[in-house]
């Protein structure tokens, strides 16, 4: 409608009778690309009527003077404010001047292939949800039965199933989708509504703290405010690694700048013939980019996705009614390095953001963004400031990932770098919980200024352990064995079938069989018995070892028992053969 007001109206081609809301559709469509275009065109003159002196590093005067110059630059992402920078110095650096506006520094928008049902009413479209099945809905809309209706009788309804995926509740309202084409297929951004728990901006006591990294993208884990005052850790954290997915994404960003660095090269030597010998292969370039591109895009929506869900599930188990993130204004990657830097600056931290607040909504969770000023540089415990270490074991090597306390007699805290900024960002974020305010533009809680008094407050105390002993190690391991000790039988054998009845069956060997592993000449057949220690008894005759024929050393049921022979082993004596003296 404030189209219409501007008289920016858009109609049919000649001969072609279409509904208001066809029109309505269109002017939708084409309001969403002129105000992307306005926004852009706003900042690129905020950045052109204050350009510094050096584009590639500005002073803080002259950040004050950009944000003021641009609508709504102060909530404005500095990142935002330096890519717009580095597009005017490169086309400055190509073309030897300044761009006079967007106009002239980016190409025309594209207009996607959809239907914003949303700009319809009833007449138009209408969504309902199927009976019997929750999962099911019936999506009717008027659609053209040739590709120039010449009147309303070419108009028709066509009854489209839509199947919801399971995220969706069953009692949620149905909003009219937005139709578009992907990969041949009708895809159905379907809206909805429900009902959910309302989010505090104050009151909170267990609050979860997150904090970005690099290969380790989040570091997360929850605190409790106490009726005193103190604050204490709740666990030892957790992190979401994304080290694999990161490094595809590097691998796709460098092809694609290899990609644009091709396609450069070839539209110098074309120099606009369309002719040239070279065009083909050029349009495959540009299709190969825009290949490329997508699989960015689909990657990062992924991620994002995925960084989201995890986050808000670390909060639920916690039971933490708030999640507190570091603001995204003034992070910045610098002095790491070219290429550490550049995969710093395109993480898709914002749109893990807008993904928290979305599924944290869904919970009644709130997500307050805190300042991140010395998050990372200060002690959790003492606020002491930190000495940054390669590695726990590297203590004089200086790094960025272990963090050390210096005050090792009152404090002596070490951990991880990430593991402590979360803990100082849950602090900051529950000592400061009167000063969060709801921004009107966004409509995000925020926390804008850190308050002395209420940082001297934000520390976590540590907890006792008593509930298991120091096993830390002072001396050599033992040396064991490599032949394990055999197993002993924890009880009684039953009775074996072959034997006579109350005897034990024949060692490891099971009733009936002939042979045995270990002693392969000899069946065992009766009882196991003890080996008696040789020697003198005092006060008697000598005591006689046992000595069994054919018995093996641990083949019985204990590592010190052997069998007696069998009977068929022993000679039968002849009663008729008499050996020695008649006399």
């Amino acid at each position: 409608m404030a189209l219409r007001r501007l008289g920016w109206t858009a109609g049919p081609a000649g001969g072609v009778t279409v509904n208001d809301r066809i029109v309505r559709m269109a002017q939708e469509q084409a309001g969403r690309a002129l105000r992307s275009a306005g926004w852009r065109a706003g900042l690129t003159s905020a950045v052109l009527e204050t350009w510094p002196r050096d584009p590639g590093k500005r002073t803080p005067k002259e950040w004050d003077q950009v944000r003021e110059a641009a609508l709504g630059g102060r909530c404005l992402p500095s990142g935002v404010i330096r890519s717009r920078t580095r597009q005017i110095t490169a086309f400055a650096a190509k073309n030897g001047r300044l761009p006079a506006d967007v106009f002239e520094l980016e190409a025309p928008p594209r207009a996607a292939r959809m239907l914003l049902l949303s700009a319809c009413d009833g007449q138009q479209a209408t969504i309902e949800r199927g009976e019997g099945d929750p999962q099911r809905a019936l999506l009717r809309l008027q659609l053209p039965s040739r590709p120039d209706p010449r009147s309303y009788r070419d108009w028709t309804w066509v009854a489209c199933p839509v199947t919801l995926p399971p995220t969706v509740p069953a009692g949620a309202v149905l909003h009219l989708p937005t139709l578009r084409l992907a990969g041949g297929k009708v895809r159905a951004d379907l809206a909805y509504t429900h009902v959910v728990p309302k989010a505090s901006r104050t009151g909170h006591t267990v609050g979860l703290g997150v904090d970005w990294g690099l290969n380790t993208l989040l570091s997360a884990g929850a605190t409790r405010l106490h009726d005193d005052g103190h604050i204490t850790a709740l666990g030892h954290g957790a992190q979401f690694r994304a080290a694999g997915v990161l490094a595809r994404q590097h691998r796709l960003r460098r092809l694609s700048e290899h990609l644009h660095a091709k396609v450069n090269h070839i539209e110098q030597l074309i120099a606009g013939d369309q002719r040239h010998e070279l065009s083909g292969k050029h349009e495959v370039l540009r299709d190969e980019i825009r290949f490329v591109s997508d699989r960015r895009s689909h990657l990062n929506d992924a991620l994002a996705w995925a960084a989201a869900r995890w986050t808000v599930d670390q909060a639920i188990a916690a039971h933490a009614t708030v999640i507190y993130l570091e603001d995204l204004r003034s992070m910045e990657a610098g002095g790491m390095g070219r290429t550490h830097n550049t995969r710093m600056s395109q993480t898709v931290r914002g749109q893990i953001a807008d993904r928290i607040r979305h599924l944290a909504a869904e919970a009644g969770i709130a997500v307050v963004t805190v300042p991140p000023r010395n998050t990372a540089r200060h002690c959790p415990q003492c606020l002491t400031p930190l000495r940054h270490r390669k590695a726990p074991d590297r203590p004089t090597v200086a790094g960025w990932k272990w963090a050390i306390c210096p005050d090792r007699a009152r404090c002596g805290w070490q951990g991880d770098r990430d593991h402590g900024a979360w803990q100082r960002i849950a602090a900051r974020g529950l000592t400061h919980q009167a000063k969060t305010i709801t921004d009107r533009a966004t409509g995000q809680m925020v926390i804008r200024t850190v308050v002395d008094t209420l940082e001297t407050a934000a520390v976590i105390t540590a907890t006792t352990e008593t509930s298991r002993a120091d096993r830390s190690k002072t001396g050599p391991t033992r040396r064991r064995t490599t032949r394990p000790a055999p197993r002993r039988r924890g009880a009684p054998s039953p009775t074996g079938p072959s034997g006579p009845a109350g005897k034990r069956p024949e060692g490891h060997a099971p009733p009936g069989r002939r042979t045995l592993p270990r002693a392969a000449h000899r069946h065992q057949d009766v009882t196991t018995i003890s080996t008696p220690s040789p020697g003198l008894r005092p006060g008697g005759p000598p005591s006689s070892r046992h000595r069994p024929r054919g018995a093996a050393l641990g083949a019985g049921f204990h590592l010190h028992a052997h069998a007696s022979p069998p009977r068929w082993a022993e000679l039968t004596p002849d009663p008729t053969v008499r050996i020695g003296s008649l006399s």
